[in-house]
């Protein structure tokens, strides 16, 4: 997984090179928020795979090992930082 998130993160990087070539090059507006709005959802995809990974792995073992209100606590993190 971490070798996939790395690879998406590069991705990302270019794309963000790529708003700043628009920027230089003047391109039109709403191309330009086109690619913000790629950029956003590519990175939320990312969040969205490291938050199922730490719930399904982290929390899963901290259960399992009775710390409770240790892994309820990083639940509710992870479900106010998603809301953000």
């Amino acid at each position: 997984m971490k070798q996939k998130l790395i690879r998406r993160l590069k991705i990302i990087e270019g794309q963000v090179r790529g708003l700043q070539e628009m920027l230089d090059k003047d391109s039109y507006c709403i191309d330009i928020i086109t690619q913000t709005s790629a950029v956003k959802q590519a990175l939320s995809g990312v969040e969205d795979a490291l938050m199922e990974n730490h719930l399904g792995t982290c929390v899963v073992h901290q259960i399992k090992d009775k710390k409770e209100k240790i892994a309820i606590k990083e639940i509710l993190k992870v479900y106010q930082l998603k809301r953000k």
